[in-house]
């Protein structure tokens, strides 16, 4: 048993569990994906894939692997111990093959490693591919790990192994396997497809695109190209955009956004909109809010895509490459083992497998021992690789959540505090005594009864300001039955109060919608589904329903004195189906400016 490391620099760092070196070498390629076929279909469609890729190269096949052991318990085997704690001769080991000169596959499987005597059980299926490369050597590996209830996971590295120390390598491309291997198993980054194409988008799928986009499990970039106005999309998306994206090929997420789409998305996104046939890469944690958060997402305009081809192409692929190299591993693939080669005996019926050499007995079980205890050391490595790498990741997260947390809390204190005022104003004239703040507390909750209180009450929002014609909200109290409009009105202000807290520190997550999806607990609650981020296309481009949807805003906001403002709460149904039109601009002047509350103003559907 062996732990190869053919092609690799003796004194350079490399990735314990493919044997790369990492610092001062070409950025590696790693495609990490999830799929919805079952661990065997996967495995079965990946070495089709690298069969097929194999004989196109002019390599001998590859034998058939051996058939794996169905694990018990609804296809898992319990996970063994920690690597450390068990012989080294205990642990999974792959099987090479020569399938020419130079040309070596190495092939294992086995149960995940236990992280935690809860750790769910798991299997996992690689593949290493060595051949010939000018100066070096380059290496594949492909990895597919499951976890009992999780989906399967599928992992392609590609690197260049330098000959000699210090050798400049060159850059890895996009294996050919990825264009092959994606649409065969129909890979996810989350809920968004990977392809190795870029897709059009029409209007109708804008919302989907931008709840990626603000996906907070999102792994991978999304790059969304525009396309210029005399220019059929499907055209653009052919020459130049596919040639564009090529060497981030299941490294991100990649989407054409045809006219309507392209209206929509930067309706709803006005601090982060594409257009002009400019392609923008958007990192994950989206801050649709934020202006400042804008500046993070590149922006190639036309010109260079079209005068510098190649430059804008690797100009794009540099960061969705950095980011899959510097990545944690999903825990997932962070249980592989490191890849542990034993050499075929001679006897063996497949003459393309390597036999070991001879060996007195003692020296072969020495030498055993001693490659078990740096494969032992390696895993530790690997492991502690992974938990700094988590640790980094996470940290900026975990920032801007405390700071939330901090901001909300203060907020919510003020708030109270500015309710107590109000209520002590209005029930404790001057010269009598003050009433029982618990009691004036248990109102404050309780919320208004009538528009006409909560018009008098809106000032306990603090970076929510009415800037509307009261009459038009007043005028809701003559159709009110119940106070169920008041209430989920009440609702959402508090909800637009409490994101906005946080949003104007751009750490909110996502826009408005994406907050009523995970509120926090003990935080005002509104309906997602009420929650609308912008109008429809025919709405917005419509010269009358435009001009009914243009409110009054400050100066600073706008100079005209009036902006546009699509994003809106359902409040009811019906004919007089009410209304509530708001402008983000936590981003810029810090608050949240609701223009119109009132019946439903002029669509495609009234009179």
């Amino acid at each position: 048993m062996s732990i190869d490391r053919t092609g690799s620099p003796a004194d350079a760092p490399a990735d314990p569990r493919s044997g790369s070196p990492q610092p001062g070498h070409a950025t590696p390629y790693r495609m990490t994906v999830t799929t919805r076929q079952s661990h065997a279909d996967a495995v079965a469609l990946a070495d089709q894939c690298l069969g097929d890729w194999l004989k196109d190269e002019g390599h001998a096949e590859p034998p058939p692997p051996a058939p794996e052991p169905p694990p018990p318990d609804g296809g898992f085997t319990t996970p063994p111990a920690p690597l450390v704690a068990r012989p080294p001769e205990a642990a999974p080991t792959a099987v090479r093959h020569r399938l020419g000169d130079r040309v070596l596959l190495d092939r294992d499987a086995g149960p995940l490693l236990a992280r935690s005597p809860g750790a769910p059980p798991g299997h996992y299926t690689r593949r290493r591919l060595r051949t010939p490369a000018p100066h070096g050597t380059r290496q594949l590996t492909l990895t597919v790990a499951t976890e009992r209830g999780g989906p399967t996971w599928i992992r392609l590295e590609a690197e260049h192994l330098a000959a000699t120390p210090g050798l400049h390598t060159p850059s890895v491309p996009v294996p050919e396997l990825v264009h092959h291997l994606l649409p065969l198993v129909d890979a996810l980054d989350g809920s968004a497809e990977v392809r190795p194409q870029p897709r059009v988008i029409t209007a109708a799928e804008v919302d989907d695109v931008i709840d990626e986009l603000c996906d907070p499990a999102r792994r991978l970039p999304i790059v969304i190209a525009s396309v210029p106005a005399d220019l059929d999309p499907r055209a653009w998306a052919a020459e130049p955009v596919a040639p564009l994206l090529h060497k981030v090929a299941g490294l991100a997420v990649s989407y054409v956004l045809d006219p309507g789409a392209r209206v929509a998305f930067n309706t709803a996104l006005e601090f982060h909109t594409v257009y002009g046939g400019a392609v923008r890469t958007y990192l994950p944690d989206v801050d649709p809010a934020s202006r400042r958060d804008a500046q993070r997402h590149l922006v190639l305009p036309r010109h260079r895509i079209e005068s510098e081809p190649r430059r804008a192409a690797a100009l794009l692929a540099r960061e969705p490459r950095r980011l899959a190299d510097l990545a944690p591993l999903p825990e997932v693939l962070a249980r592989v083992p490191v890849l542990r080669v034993r050499p075929a005996e001679p006897a063996t019926p497949d003459r393309t497998a390597l036999a070991a050499p001879a060996a007195e007995p003692s020296d072969r079980t020495g030498l055993t021992e001693l490659v078990g205890e740096l494969a032992d050391a390696q895993q530790l490595g690997a492991d502690e690789l992974q938990r700094v790498r988590r640790s980094l990741h996470r940290s900026h997260r975990r920032e801007l959540h405390l700071r939330a947390e901090n901001e909300l809390q203060g907020t919510a204190l003020r708030r109270v505090s500015a309710q107590l005022r109000v209520l002590n104003s209005r029930l404790c004239p001057p010269g009598e005594s003050a009433p029982d703040p618990a009691a004036l507390l248990d109102q404050a909750r309780q919320g208004p009864d009538s528009f006409t209180e909560l018009l008098a009450r809106i000032g306990e929002f603090p970076l929510v300001s009415f800037t509307g014609d009261e009459k038009e909200t007043l005028a809701l109290d003559a159709h009110t039955v119940g106070g169920n409009w008041v209430r989920l009105t009440w609702d959402g202000l508090t909800a637009l109060q409490e994101y906005a807290t946080v949003a104007v520190h751009g750490a909110a997550g996502g826009d408005f919608k994406q907050w009523c999806e995970h509120a926090p607990l003990g935080g005002g609650q509104f309906p997602p589904r009420k929650a609308v981020r912008g109008e429809s296309r025919t709405v917005c481009s419509h010269g009358k329903m435009r001009r009914e949807r243009m409110f009054a805003v400050p100066s600073s906001v706008d100079p005209s004195g009036r902006a546009f403002m699509g994003a809106h709460l359902r409040i009811g149904g019906g004919r007089t189906a009410p209304r509530l039109h708001y402008l983000d601009d936590c981003s810029g002047s810090g608050r949240i400016y609701v223009g119109y509350i009132g019946m439903h103003l002029t669509n495609t559907m009234t009179n």
